[in-house]
């Protein structure tokens, strides 16, 4: 049986009627249109389909919808502002840290969770804060380089008041 489901998707307020137990991942897909979000094992193992829930990336295959009730949901399509891309999206074109870009967004929403919390991450936390997400093509080195220039950058806009170069989580 649907159940009503309230909760903020991308800074926006979302209702809708779900099975309670339909994964996140299909409804963010299927009902709400924002394909960004990847299909990948369907068992949480490669974070393809990572987003952010409360400010903490999570696996959506994993989640039932119903778990989401009254929460903050911020996905791929959430960190852009406008056609300005978050800092850490523009350093992933910058350092080649994508490649076929299909784990490309669970990736990043790994990495932004992971600046939210650290403002200046080691090279070995930034290997943790990605280590359940996999990728075939990059070899990580790229992701790395390309956190660490976001980090920067977002540390110096801080330092202007200008805040961290959009979003919205």
């Amino acid at each position: 049986m649907k159940e009503l489901i309230q909760f903020t998707l991308n800074g926006k307020p979302v209702k809708l009627d779900a099975e309670p137990d339909r994964p996140l991942l299909w409804v963010l897909r299927g009902d709400l249109n924002l394909t960004g979000t990847k299909y990948g094992c369907g068992m949480g193992l490669c974070g393809a389909c990572a987003v952010l829930v409360g400010g903490v990336a999570e696996r959506s295959c994993l989640l039932d919808i119903s778990n989401i009730a009254n929460k903050t949901v911020t996905t791929i399509e959430g960190l852009a502002n406008g056609d300005e891309l978050h800092p850490v999206q523009q350093a992933f074109v910058e350092h080649d840290a994508l490649q076929c870009g299909y784990c490309t967004p669970g990736m990043l929403m790994s990495c932004y969770a992971l600046l939210q919390s650290n403002d200046n991450p080691s090279r070995d936390e930034i290997l943790a804060a990605i280590a359940g997400n996999f990728c075939r093509c990059t070899g990580y080195q790229g992701v790395v380089k390309a956190v660490q220039q976001a980090a920067a950058e977002m540390r110096a806009a801080e330092a202007e008041g200008s805040g961290q170069g959009g979003g919205t989580a």
